[in-house]
């Protein structure tokens, strides 16, 4: 092959592409959904006050009155000097938004509790009425006993245990390792390597089908060698998107980094944590119990003393090798099939024994997050059509080096093979016209060419 050919074909393929209107529209568009996708919901939860409600109570138990408190999103107006019945067909003309109606105490006790209303109530606000229905009750019943001191009992049996996982390094100091941090991590790179490879592949192929279509391939090949052509335009595709990457990471922490200090001088504020769980409707009692003491600050320096203690510069090696030759291996597979049809409604056909391996490689991965060393994870990581995906997704959980190597070397080996074997089927594809083609006649071409 003559590589000023190649190279030829690649810078062709690449100003083809980032020139036209679509990767320009795409290449801005993405990453203001993506900025959405992490401001949007902040700006919601800092911005959305729900309005106060008032709420009259009919509490015939006599035990659970006494326990609700005003928030800051809902008033409570106890027993009003109305019949309940007539306050619920009227509640709208006195004031009120919804009637809590609580029944008497059980053989069971407990209660029944309904909550009627002008307009549906939201689910945080509803959520927060039941709960504090439900620890009235069980004081209610802690107290039945006639036990001194039984509530503090129960409240010091219970435990709150939190794991922390460490690792043995090289060294032989212990670092900290959470698991829920390494399952994140592999899962991100597993669906960059999965969409990159889904989408971009498919890039070629759709190329490849154009190309033919319009016969200018014909024009193309008389310049150029067909294995030649084939290889420029992965390339050249390859670079295309590693440019649309980038210009989408940078361009997404821009406007997410200005954003957050705009919002951070108007939004943010003087806002107490307190407050903003109330206006949610949220119990903050509830909120205490979920949150751990330290609060989410312990949390993120546990999240970052464990990407620290990563191998980062392992782990960008590995993703490379595996996202680059990944992406090249089905990258040739496509190309053959776009070679082997003359528009996309006939390469489906085609198209399905090459994109299952990718489905398969991705639910190995999702199983490998919760066992990385079982079986079906190590050979998932062994086999070239899975293993881009699966080996990722296994090793910030730590595989032997000898295992990364051996996958490497087939993966490497398959991409050699099976690219020698779609540029024999591509040579003789792109010159084929008005037959559907079938397997036996990629077969025969293989045998020909």
């Amino acid at each position: 092959m003559n590589f000023r050919n190649i190279k030829i074909i690649i810078s062709r393929e690449y100003l083809n592409r980032v020139k036209k209107k679509s990767f320009l529209v795409t290449t801005f568009l993405v990453p203001v959904l993506m900025a959405a996708l992490v401001l949007v919901p902040v700006i919601v939860m800092m911005t959305s006050e729900e309005k106060t409600k008032v709420i009259a109570v009919y509490d015939r138990s006599g035990v659970v009155a006494q326990t609700l408190e005003d928030t800051k999103t809902i008033d409570y107006v106890i027993s009003p000097d109305i019949p309940v019945d007539s306050l619920k067909r009227n509640m709208k003309e006195l004031g009120y938004d919804a009637v809590l109606d609580i029944s008497e105490i059980n053989g069971q006790k407990s209660v029944t509790a309904d909550l009627t209303s002008v307009n549906p109530m939201g689910v945080e606000m509803a959520s927060n009425i039941n709960n504090r229905i439900e620890d009235a009750i069980e004081d209610y019943r802690i107290n039945s006993y006639g036990i001194d001191g039984l509530a503090q009992i129960m409240q010091d049996v219970k435990a709150d245990i939190k794991l922390n996982t460490y690792t043995i390094g090289d060294d032989g100091e212990e670092k900290i390792s959470e698991t829920g941090v390494y399952a994140a991590f592999s899962m991100i790179l597993g669906m960059i390597i999965f969409i990159f490879v889904t989408m971009f592949g498919s890039m070629v192929m759709s190329s490849v089908i154009e190309e033919k279509t319009s016969r200018v391939v014909e024009v193309l090949v008389s310049s150029v060698r067909a294995t030649e052509l084939m290889f420029g335009k992965i390339i050249g595709i390859a670079c295309v998107a590693l440019t649309q990457f980038f210009l989408w990471i940078v361009l997404t922490f821009a406007l997410v980094a200005g954003a957050s200090a705009f919002m951070g001088t108007d939004i943010l504020k003087d806002k107490d944590p307190v407050e903003m769980v109330e206006s949610m409707g949220v119990d903050p009692a509830a909120m205490e119990e979920v949150m751990p003491s330290e609060g989410p600050a312990g949390e993120i320096s546990i999240v970052l003393d464990t990407i620290k203690n990563m191998d980062m510069g392992s782990m960008l090696l590995i993703f490379l090798v595996f996202f680059v030759f990944g992406y090249l291996l089905y990258a040739s597979m496509f190309a053959a099939i776009g070679s082997a049809v003359e528009n996309e409604g006939d390469s489906s056909q085609l198209q399905l024994p090459v994109t299952i391996p990718l489905m398969i490689g991705y639910f190995i991965a999702i199983y490998a997050f919760r066992a990385p060393d079982s079986a079906i994870a190590f050979w998932g990581s062994m086999i070239p059509f899975t293993s881009p995906i699966v080996m990722i997704a296994r090793a910030p959980f730590g595989v032997p080096a000898w295992e990364i190597a051996v996958s490497m070397v087939l993966l490497i080996v398959t991409f050699v093979v099976l690219a020698w074997l779609s540029a024999k089927i591509y040579k003789v594809g792109i010159l084929m016209f008005g037959k559907k083609t079938t397997w036996k006649d990629l077969w025969k071409w293989l045998k020909q060419s």
